[in-house]
């Protein structure tokens, strides 16, 4: 049970559902396990972010083929500490032992999170026209997505793990483990000022950004305006991947994408001197609705 605070009006509940994704196969190769709840828990508070929710409770799932109690604290450690970042209540959930579906170290996470917004302070992105400036918040790496196509590339053996480039100052397999990024602590402050918010996960810039944008606009974003990871780097050399591919299906460096008018972001940009612009909302020409230039 969760008692709703008190102070609002016509308080809103907002909810999402995600899972870590293949990156545990990472984790597993790096037997380094207490950063990817701090993935889902952070994943999960951006998902609602864009709907101006902040959270209030999280529960997770972890399923396995055999009860591994080390590996279970470490990732329990990582979902209770991102948790009371955001101050948010790590609630309950479930373990589950299924040796009949998961092999060796497989295991699966999952989390559920509920948050809450006032409802006359939604953000739906209805607002948003051609003019308005779109704004980028960096990320730390891949975050939560991206994984299957990275690992393609730079493989998942321990050995592929440690390897050492020279474009990074980590090994690999540890720059690929930097946990997903919340943004609650920069954005909750700011939040009259905007207009919506794309969180960029699954999907990159391409599928993320349209469903924040309302019909008959689209935005142009200026690929040079923030420096792209090294890891982005690596992966587009070392597989060959097309810049467009690279734009679909990771973030490239920015985390979280915002939209405002132009006259908000000297005081925006003030209170997040991490953001760049890195574009502006347009309208809607029929050449796509994320225009890379």
């Amino acid at each position: 049970m969760f008692e709703l605070p008190s102070g609002f009006n016509k308080p809103v509940l907002v909810s999402s559902c995600d899972g870590v994704g293949t990156k545990l196969k990472i984790a597993a190769a790096m037997g380094k396990h207490d950063t990817v709840g701090i993935d889902i828990v952070n994943h999960s508070v951006d998902d609602i972010l864009t709907c101006g929710a902040e959270p209030l409770f999280f529960l997770d799932y972890i399923a396995m083929g055999k009860l591994d109690p080390v590996i279970v604290a470490d990732v329990v450690k990582g979902l209770s500490m991102a948790c009371q970042e955001v101050s948010c209540a790590l609630v309950g959930g479930e373990t589950a032992e299924m040796p009949g579906l998961y092999h060796g170290n497989d295991y699966d996470l999952a989390g559920f999170i509920v948050g809450i917004v006032e409802k006359d302070r939604i953000l739906h992105g209805r607002s948003i026209r051609p003019g308005d400036a779109v704004l980028g918040l960096p990320s730390t790496g891949l975050h939560t997505n991206g994984y299957s196509l990275a690992r393609n590339v730079l493989g998942e053996s321990p050995s592929a793990m440690a390897a050492r480039y020279s474009t990074l100052d980590t090994p690999v397999g540890e720059a690929l483990l930097k946990p997903h990024r919340s943004y609650l602590a920069d954005l909750k402050p700011v939040l009259g000022d905007v207009k919506g918010l794309a969180h960029i996960t699954g999907g990159g810039f391409t599928d993320n950004i349209p469903r924040t944008l309302p019909p008959g606009t689209a935005v142009r974003i200026s690929k040079g305006a923030w420096e792209v990871l090294p890891i982005f780097e690596l992966i587009q050399k070392i597989g060959g991947v097309a810049e467009a591919e690279m734009y679909r299906v990771f973030n490239m460096g920015i985390g979280m994408v915002v939209f405002a008018d132009p006259s908000k972001v000297a005081a925006l940009m003030q209170s997040m001197p991490e953001a760049k612009i890195i574009g502006e909302v347009a309208a809607d020409t029929g050449g796509g609705r994320v225009i890379l230039e």
